[in-house]
């Protein structure tokens, strides 16, 4: 149509689409898929971004048709899709490239039926042999899963084609286990075939860091320790482990999010320019503020980080038990539900900056930012009285609920008198552009298909991060529950973690 006034298909028109290609969906069953993956690729669909003949292949133990796989795959996008239901018209277009294989994940022979079925899709919807394998499965299945594609040769491109593959975290339990699976991963596919997912950095803030520094000129000179005081990054969430207790057991704050999720977020403010907006221009310049991350020896644990667990409490006026009482939680259990670590890095740019990083479960309300807070002006030009001592100047990033950014300045306020009083400029996506914004999973697929791999995480990256959590953890492993403090649900955290900050600094309350 000639005259289309949806906003969003009139944007797709004009953009580019990737290769034609198959994404095989490993534990095609399971909960990933079915709230996140294909919902987001029929969204793909729906704003005409995917190729032509863009087929889907679902693998897992459950014997299933492929009708049944498209009959749970159409519940799943009616209940999950950000764009809303389908139409008849556009599910019969989506789910005619749905498929199924049943297998088990080390099985030969399921592998080879998968091998034939895909070389049938190339022929029938032209797909080329390109495929991604995505990994929705626990982490347990990633090793059996990628030496059984490589025993059966799909981890290789025929000529002319391409092959890749996405892998979920966690990327290992600790540095050890971490580079175990990096050199499993590199004996079977080369590094440019692999994607280490991180959906935080596929949020459109997260992703407005490198535009909002670089393409800004009012940023760039100030963006240095002789006006930034330090930046704190938080990532806040109400609920609890939801029936997960026993996987988060073994895991905690530090390993669910800080490791990953902030330490990304903390490379993508700290970086210096890089020399291209390629991938590993990018990627080269954040390993670099990683690497320049100062350790914490296993004496400054105490000073510079902080764990919590929550008690029993309320969150949205309903009473929520406390850690200890949830589900395959044990009850003399010191897995940290808060983590917040101070880091300093030391390069030329952030010599003397602490960076805050906290993440917690049960706090007050689900909300992650990154907060740049400069340095106060260093004469009270303004001061008369105590009331007129303002806030300094705020640079905040939102990244959920509602993406956007928030600068705070001083202002005068009306009358004879000059009393000054912060003000907030705003800027936020769902508003500013009329458009809906792609979710995580969509830009990351998308961006898989076109070999763009800016926005997931490199192998050293990956190592980086865990060398630099592994004292922390190792120290709180070995304390049992002596530096454990316990916060009540419904708060922003334990009190011991306002000792992290320093004198005249304090935690943001979101």
């Amino acid at each position: 149509m000639a005259n289309d006034l949806n906003p969003l298909r009139a944007e797709a028109h004009v953009e580019r689409t990737p290769d034609p290609c198959t994404v095989v969906i490993f534990g095609a069953s399971g909960d990933l898929a079915k709230r996140k993956l294909v919902p987001a690729l029929f969204n793909l669909a729906r704003e005409r971004r995917l190729p032509g003949g863009f087929s889907i292949v679902g693998y897992s133990r459950s014997p299933m048709s492929d009708e049944d796989l498209r009959a749970l795959m159409y519940e799943a996008v009616v209940r999950f899709s950000s764009s809303g239901p389908p139409t008849a018209a556009e599910w019969e277009s989506f789910a005619a490239g749905m498929f199924y294989c049943q297998g088990g994940y080390d099985d030969v022979a399921g592998y080879a039926r998968l091998k034939a079925r895909l070389a049938a899709i190339d022929a029938e919807r032209g797909t080329s042999g390109n495929r991604i394998f995505y990994l929705s499965t626990p982490p347990s299945l990633i090793g059996p899963i990628m030496d059984t594609l490589g025993a059966s040769e799909l981890a290789r491109s025929a000529p002319g084609s391409w092959t890749r593959i996405i892998i979920e975290k966690p990327l290992g339990y600790d540095l050890h286990t971490a580079q175990e699976l990096n050199a499993h991963i590199s004996r079977i596919f080369d590094e440019n075939q692999v994607y280490r997912i991180d959906h935080y950095r596929a949020k459109e803030t997260v992703q407005n860091i490198v535009a909002m520094r670089f393409a800004n000129g009012i940023f760039e000179p100030v963006w240095n320790r002789r006006y930034i005081d330090h930046v704190q990054i938080t990532a806040a969430e109400a609920v609890g482990v939801e029936g997960r207790g026993g996987y988060y057991e073994g895991s905690g704050a530090v390993r669910d999010m800080l490791q990953n999720h902030l330490l990304q977020l903390l490379a993508l403010v700290a970086m210096e320019p890089p020399t291209s907006l390629e991938a590993n221009a990018i990627r080269d310049e954040a390993i670099k503020v990683a690497k320049a991350i100062r350790p914490l020896a296993a004496s400054e644990v105490d000073t510079h980080a902080v764990r919590g667990q929550y008690t029993a409490g309320w969150v949205g006026g309903k009473a929520v038990p406390g850690y200890r009482e949830e589900e395959g939680v044990s009850p003399t259990s010191t897995t940290e539900t808060y983590a917040a670590i101070r880091f300093g890095i030391d390069n030329w740019r952030w010599a003397g900056v602490p960076f805050f990083l906290r993440s917690g479960k049960r706090m007050t309300k689900r909300a992650a930012e990154i907060a740049v807070q400069f340095r106060q002006v260093p004469m009270r030009l303004f001061t008369t009285t105590e009331a007129d001592l303002h806030e300094p100047n705020l640079l905040v990033m939102k990244i959920q609920p509602d993406e956007g950014l928030t600068l705070r300045l001083a202002a005068k306020l009306p009358g004879h008198a000059i009393h000054l009083r912060s003000v907030n400029m705003e800027f936020r996506y769902g508003t500013s552009f009329g458009v809906r914004s792609s979710e995580a999973y969509e830009r990351l697929l998308l961006d898989c298909m076109f070999g763009d791999a800016t926005l997931f995480t490199r192998r050293d990256m990956v190592e980086t991060g865990w060398a630099l959590m592994m004292p922390i953890l190792n120290h709180w492993a070995a304390s049992g529950e002596h530096n454990l403090h316990f916060y009540e649900a419904g708060t922003w955290g334990p009190e011991a973690a306002n000792q992290l900050m320093g004198e005249g600094r304090a935690w943001r309350r979101l």
